[in-house]
């Protein structure tokens, strides 16, 4: 479900990299590296001159592993799949479902990374760029990432909604290992989009993705809640958790650590309701929230009424008597 089309024929997906902007950035990161590697090589040549054959050939080993293997992982890890090249041409790695990557993807692409690009020159990794069509390298396919465009202009860019406030945190118990990045890429997707959509064929759409995520979670639906707010809320929940790891205990509006994430100050999403529904009156209220744990439903706020001043001593008639003084 990583490319989703709607039935308006409206593809919802990532912006993938071409291949001329991710070669462009390759060659300036192995410009870097392979200067850094030429300067350590000659300053270790220098300074263990003495040594056998056998520990100088171990010490270029080691240097090689190192430098052009170890560093550029840990350059992707810590900064969240951005190297040299990629700032430059406004790259980033991402997972399949948009997240930001972790260490075991940046190992399996660095390791993947030295047979089709430093061993074969890049032409393995050109050739499987050609072909894919997102444009992945078998280091990408392998580790389930996905190098995106992060420099696209305002207009084209969108964000995940907030939930609506009665709904924020109500699913702090779910379980989400079971939902597959595919899934999770579908459903942020729509919520960026859904705008744009017919709202008959976006609420079909937003019941189709949360009865796939019930299903995948084993926990039925609050009742009551509009498909869109329900995906909203947990795909909310899932990037407060994945915050929680990346950033220590951060919470996601503090950082937006990968394209398209829950836009930090954002207003809460409207609350959509099914198409050609009747509009409440003035003596309702929206949203519901029957079978959700913890919440509880807006109540009316009653016509205010002015409070009585203080009492006033009723006047006794006069009777002509005046007390003697």
């Amino acid at each position: 479900m990583s490319e989703l089309v709607t039935g308006e024929a409206v593809a919802l997906e990532l912006r993938p990299a071409k291949l001329p902007s991710r070669a462009l950035a390759l060659l300036i990161d192995m410009v870097v590296a392979w200067s850094v590697y030429l300067a350590v090589t000659l300053g270790l040549l220098a300074a263990t001159a003495s040594l056998d054959d056998a520990a100088a050939a171990a010490i270029a080993v080691a240097t090689f592993v190192l430098v052009l293997v170890g560093v550029p992982i840990a350059i992707e890890t810590l900064s969240h799949g951005r190297s040299l090249g990629k700032v430059a041409c406004g790259l980033r790695v991402v997972r399949d479902d948009g997240g930001p990557i972790r260490f075991r993807h940046a190992l399996v692409r660095g390791a993947v990374g030295v047979v089709e690009i430093l061993l074969m020159f890049g032409v393995v990794a050109c050739i499987a760029s050609l072909v894919s069509a997102r444009g992945r390298r078998l280091g990408d396919v392998l580790a389930g990432t996905l190098v995106v465009r992060e420099r696209v202009p305002t207009a084209q860019t969108g964000y995940v909604p907030a939930p609506p406030p009665w709904l924020a945190g109500q699913f702090s118990q779910l379980d989400l290992s079971g939902v597959p990045d595919g899934l999770w890429l579908a459903i942020r997707q729509y919520l960026t989009r859904m705008g744009q959509l017919d709202p008959q064929v976006g609420w079909g759409m937003a019941e189709r993705l949360a009865a796939d995520v019930v299903a995948r979670t084993g926990a039925p639906a609050p009742v009551g809640v509009p498909p869109a707010a329900f995906l909203a809320a947990v795909v909310h929940e899932r990037q407060t958790r994945e915050a929680q790891r990346t950033f220590g205990g951060a919470s996601v509006e503090g950082h937006a650590p990968y394209p398209g994430p829950y836009a930090p100050g954002a207003p809460s999403m409207p609350v959509p309701q099914p198409p050609h529904a009747p509009r409440p009156s003035a003596g309702q209220w929206a949203p519901p929230t029957s079978g959700v744990a913890g919440a509880e439903a807006p109540r009316p706020v009653p016509h205010a009424v002015p409070e009585p001043g203080p009492r006033a001593e009723p006047q006794r008639p006069s009777t002509g008597f005046v007390p003697p003084a």
